[in-house]
């Protein structure tokens, strides 16, 4: 299976080639996707002449290990088909489809209104998961102290009745999917504190939260594992069934886009996502199946 890789490297060359502003540094992720295709032939990623072409599938953080998993299992049954999974972020994925880039945007938002052109899949159900260490003993937030953690109105552990220690507040980039909706879901109007360390991907928040006590972030609810722990929100915890029955109040849907309906390759690749064995490994690795 192969993979596109170097994204470091791809941002550290955009910023040299173009003089970017340190202001301009919350586009990365979408240049640095850009900066990757444009030297990639605009139908497929990486494909060379003598080759089939492979399927694209780029964008959202939170979808590529799940979209990955999926490419992993169908290339098995059909080796003939090579299936590239970029990152990148929600909004660099829908872009690069816009732009025949990618064949497959992944989403981990709802589409906008300049965006509904575009074909939308539904494929899973996911949840935003609020984490902190797995030593921290706090087990339960309110909406509200949540809202006002991220808007920089709570920014001590003793506020919430824990140890004092300031807060180490981990929040994703502008354009990110997981982002988007975590400002839908919880903060409406208000504006996420600027005094939050940025990450690019819910790995490294999950990275840092795991080896940091004082340390809270989201993260997609199919990304947590053992050394981190998932928070309550007003007494429900992100469990599958609470996702099923939307109980917990932030939940949110995995979208794959296309320019067209989907033909060809692409069609079926999308028709083994939908299908049961699909969703069965969807649900297998932590989301809900988009029929239930």
């Amino acid at each position: 299976m192969e993979y596109l890789s170097g994204t470091g490297r791809l941002k550290t060359r955009c910023v040299q080639a173009w003089g970017l502003h340190p202001r301009l540094m919350v586009f990365l992720p979408v240049l640095a996707l850009l900066c990757g295709l444009v030297m990639l032939p605009a139908a497929g990623c990486g494909r060379e002449a003598s080759q089939q072409p492979p399927l694209c599938v780029a964008g959202s953080t939170s979808v590529q290990p799940f979209a990955e998993k999926l490419a992993e299992v169908y290339m098995h049954h059909f080796p003939h088909l090579r299936i590239d999974v970029q990152g990148g972020g929600s909004s660099a994925g829908i872009y690069a489809t816009r732009q025949g880039a990618a064949d497959l945007g992944a989403s981990s938002r709802e589409l906008v209104a300049a965006e509904k052109d575009l074909v939308e899949i539904p494929i899973a159900w996911d949840g935003i998961a609020v984490i902190v260490h797995a030593a921290n003993p706090l087990t339960n937030l309110s909406l509200d102290d949540l809202r006002a953690i991220f808007a920089g109105k709570i920014t001590d552990w003793r506020q919430l009745g824990q140890r004092p220690h300031a807060i180490h507040l981990i929040t994703r980039e502008e354009g990110s999917g997981t982002r988007n909706a975590f400002e839908e879901l919880v903060m409406g109007k208000v504006e996420i504190t600027p005094a939050a360390l940025v990450q690019d991907s819910n790995g490294s928040v999950r990275e840092i939260v795991a080896n940091d006590p004082n340390a809270l972030g989201y993260i997609s609810v199919g990304l947590v594992d053992r050394r981190v722990k998932a928070l309550s929100i007003d007494g429900v915890s992100p469990t599958r069934e609470h996702l099923r029955q939307h109980s917990y109040k932030l939940v949110r849907r995995f979208l794959l886009v296309s320019r067209l309906p989907p033909r060809g390759p692409v069609k079926e690749f999308v028709d083994f996502v939908l299908s049961a064995k699909g969703q069965s490994l969807l649900e297998q690795e932590g989301l809900v199946g988009i029929a239930e």
